[in-house]
């Protein structure tokens, strides 16, 4: 939205996480805080897990009792007896499952909510370098893809691994009162399905996160490509082929590292499957055994190997659920680091401007970027209140970064930025920018309606007050000549509306805000003559009573102006009204005549 300085990659060591020194690891502490305000309901989930964990003990134990007791003893009635008790416990484990899937979706999707929340919210609050030097196609992919991506951990890895445990847990009780020989027999090919879980996981760490790093440039590409200022770039310039090439060999680098992420591990886990399978043999040659010479019977052979599975399945699925929750961290771990950049925060004790009047002095202040290069250079200089200053210079002279200053979306290092008497860097970030109103030369349209994208600039504005900052813009006749009036939907960056439709657009929804202090930002520099002037009548309402701080490139916008600053290397060196410059015979006297 705003022009400023250009996309510089001295910003991008400071704010790409991808450039960042990985720390290798994730705090569990701030994965179990996101489960914490719904501890209740996990509760819940818990206690539903252990009541279908012993129900499913149920149908192995009675078969016991069936083989044992009741078929032998001709008892019918026990036999009927345990029949139904078998279908009552499957039935109740079933119902219990229902209302656990219902409360861990709750807890699952709450969390994925507040997580989006928290990373949206903190983006909002980066300082404005952040956004350019880092690709908005990566943003999206951290917003959305990675933050979905952890959907199925929390909402079924988490409820697996609980599962298993209490599952594994309720067996061994089970299986060592049946008989403790066989019990023995059975756990010792456990260890052999455990032990080389750390080096698959480290292993699938690994590989996810550099499959997450190539999704990222594949968003970032497609998010170029598809909007709707790159595909006008892509058909100007024919470039749809090396589009399309550019496009399958990132493909074909993500479905590599996909394939890696598929196979790591893949021979260990067919050492698992295969243990379900030997385990069960082995029990059936030593219980035979047993039973041939030490009495063990038939009923005890059976349900032991029955429980089984409900000790050897758990297991593999465990180690299955290691390698899923390893490749999890990987994405937990590029969230956390969004969420740890540092945001834009008000100083401890920042004052909250009520009102001004609109006076604007700068204190001899510096500014520079990261890599030492200097932008603005003590610069000095002070603006009355409703008063009309304008900057004017070369390009890359520093005349948007000064006005950016003012609203700090850049901090100054040095020197001080005072609005009437309260310095910026010492009052609240958003009573400062309520203060402030930005017109730039790239207006920035909701996808939305008319009306929608002009309440942004006040949620509660009235029909009356919005038709009347629509009329002192010049717009309000073209909106009514719409079919839709104020209904009507603007398109992507509101590409339905002409240039100067959006800019006029853009002045109505500052008026509607109505702030002391305006920039405007070579606001009509794009557009042709008829619209320029149309801008301009627009502008006069806009300006009456405000300070305003004008960047322009055509001179003749600012003829008017009480006091023009010409800008060179980031210092003022000319000042005056227009009849002042010009008889200077200085710089501004060439770029006018240049003009």
């Amino acid at each position: 939205m705003f022009s400023g300085p250009p996309v510089h990659l001295m910003w991008s060591s400071m704010y790409n996480p991808e450039k960042q020194k990985l720390k290798g690891h994730v705090e569990w502490r701030r994965i179990w805080a996101l489960f914490m305000p719904y501890w209740k309901m996990q509760l819940g989930v818990f206690g539903l897990i252990l009541f279908g964990s012993v129900l499913g003990l149920t149908p192995a134990i009675l078969t016991l009792s069936m083989i044992d007791k009741a078929i032998p003893a001709h008892n019918f009635r026990l036999l009927i007896t345990d029949v139904v008790l078998m279908v009552v416990a499957s039935l109740a484990a079933s119902l219990a499952g229902v209302y656990q899937g219902y409360l861990n979706s709750q807890v699952g999707e709450g969390i994925i909510r507040d997580l989006h929340t928290s990373l949206v919210s903190h983006l909002h609050k980066m300082p404005l370098e952040f956004f350019t030097a880092t690709k908005t196609g990566e943003i999206m992919n951290r917003v959305s893809n990675d933050v979905e991506s952890v959907d199925n951990v929390i909402t079924m890895t988490m409820v697996s691994i609980i599962t298993n445990i209490l599952t594994i847990v309720t067996t061994l009780i089970a299986i060592f009162a049946i008989d403790w020989r066989l019990s023995i027999v059975s756990i010792v090919v456990v260890p052999v399905m455990v032990l080389p879980l750390w080096p698959v996981g480290r292993k699938m760490y690994d590989a996810r996160k550099k499959t997450r790093a190539k999704r990222d440039q594949m968003q970032a590409a497609t998010q170029e490509t598809l909007s709707v200022s790159g595909i006008v770039l892509v058909k100007s310039f024919v470039r749809e082929s090396s589009e399309k090439k550019r496009f399958y060999n990132l493909a074909t680098e993500l479905m590599a590292l996909e394939i890696n992420v598929a196979m790591v591990g893949r021979w260990f886990l067919m050492a698992i499957t295969s243990m379900v399978t030997i385990g069960p043999a082995v029990i059936w040659l030593v219980g035979g055994w047993l039973a041939i010479y030490d009495g063990v019977t038939v009923g005890v052979l059976v349900s032991f190997v029955a429980l089984l599975s409900r000790l050897y399945t758990p297991v593999s699925a465990l180690a299955g659920v290691q390698v899923q929750i390893v490749s999890a961290l990987a994405v937990f771990e590029r969230i956390f680091d969004y969420l740890d950049m540092k945001e834009e925060r008000d100083p401890p004790g920042a004052t909250v401007i009520e009102k001004v009047e609109g006076k604007v002095t700068f204190d001899d202040v510096t500014f520079r970027y990261p890599n030492g290069k200097t932008v603005v250079e003590h610069l000095s200089f002070t603006i009355e209140p409703g008063s009309m200053v304008a900057f004017v210079g070369p390009s890359g002279a520093g005349k948007t970064t000064i006005t950016n200053l003012v609203p700090r979306l850049y901090d100054a290092q040095e020197g001080r930025i005072l609005i009437d008497d309260y310095d910026v860097k010492a009052v609240t970030l958003a009573s400062l920018r309520e203060q402030i109103g930005i017109v730039s030369q790239e207006t920035y349209l909701f996808h939305d309606t008319i009306d929608a994208n002009l309440r942004y600039a006040r949620e509660g504005a009235t029909e009356e007050q919005i038709i009347e900052a629509c009329k002192a813009a010049n717009i309000h006749d073209v909106i009514m000549a719409m079919s839709e009036g104020y209904d009507t939907v603007v398109g992507e960056r509101g590409h339905k509306l002409s240039g100067g439709e959006r800019q006029r657009l853009a002045i109505a929804r500052v008026l509607l805000k109505n702030p002391r202090i305006l920039i405007l930002d070579e606001a009509t520099s794009s557009l042709d003559t008829e619209n320029e002037s149309l801008i301009q009548a627009a502008l006069v309402p806009l300006m009456q009573g405000r300070t305003s701080l004008v960047v322009a490139h055509r001179l003749s916008t600012i003829i008017a102006a009480d006091r023009i600053f010409v800008v060179e290397q980031g210092r003022v060196i000319e000042s005056g009204t227009h009849k002042d410059l010009l008889a200077a015979d200085g710089l501004y006297t060439r770029l006018y005549q240049a003009h």
